[in-house]
């Protein structure tokens, strides 16, 4: 279901921004969440919302959420593409958390399809489950897809004038909107450049990435490399593979040839 431009109620953004797009649909799949130990979302009519600029948000039937741990508050914020959003804090025992859970009691004709309809915070929750497996950082998009596939190509990653990796054994990642990466077995890896990191970051379709920093002379390049320990089973073809990012190494190339590199929000400042 997408937006539309036409009713008594119209969203003023959409004319300001007409290439601006708000679109939901329902999830085929079991969405749940818990607080403090309580299952307070359970629903299989969940709406994906996906807007421009903004990650993909479950949005819940007020019957699929237990609004006995949700209080009203006083705060509000404005949308001009959905209309006004009142908030609800999240309360179990002596634990609460403020303003996580918003609806548009009043939504613009454009996105009616969400009155009655109750979005949380992601990570003001503390878990997400689609059936039972869990999930990280956001509700997964349906239009991203994930293909990771076994390449003999030559693979090389220069960085700091160094060839600091070399493999002809990659997998090859390819996901919806992001520049392909290359993940090279451990063994193909210049294991005496990589420094261990505390970093860890989460991604909704691959799981949670640890970190290598790479040490090159007197340089070090932080955080430049990452690894899946534990992927989703999806992702689980990428275990224990290390990928750099194409954007801050010298080059990376395939086959002797540079790969192009791609602006993305992790290119360098």
């Amino acid at each position: 279901m997408e937006a539309a431009t036409t009713g008594d109620n119209r969203a003023p953004g959409f004319a300001k921004h007409p290439g601006h797009k708000v679109e939901f649909q329902v999830s085929p799949k079991r969405i749940r969440a818990t607080f403090d130990g309580r299952t307070v979302v359970d629903s299989t009519r969940a709406l994906v919302v996906r807007e421009s600029r903004h990650v993909p948000v479950y949005y819940i039937p007020r019957e699929d959420v237990a609004m006995d741990a949700l209080t009203p508050t006083d705060h509000s914020t404005y949308c001009p593409f959905k209309g006004h959003a009142s908030y609800f804090s999240i309360s179990s025992g002596d634990r609460q958390v403020e303003n996580a859970v918003w609806s548009y009691e009043n939504p613009y004709v454009e996105v009616e399809g969400l009155r009655d309809y109750v979005a949380f915070y992601w990570d003001r929750m503390d878990a997400w489950f689609e059936e039972d497996e869990e999930v990280f950082v956001h509700a997964r998009d349906p239009h991203v897809r994930v293909d990771i596939l076994d390449s003999s190509r030559p693979v090389r990653v220069v960085l700091g004038g160094e060839t600091v990796a070399e493999t002809s054994r990659g997998r090859f990642l390819f996901e919806t909107g992001l520049p392909t990466r290359y993940y090279i077995p451990k063994d193909d890896v210049r294991a005496d450049l990589l420094v261990p990191s505390e970093t860890v970051t989460a991604c909704p379709y691959k799981g949670n990435a640890h970190y290598y920093s790479v040490q090159v002379g007197d340089r070090l390049y932080e955080d430049i490399v990452w690894f899946y320990d534990n992927p989703v089973h999806e992702a689980a073809r990428i275990k224990d593979y290390l990928c750099f990012f194409n954007e801050q190494v010298d080059d990376i190339f395939v086959e002797g040839e540079p790969v192009p590199k791609t602006k993305t929000k992790w290119s360098p400042k």
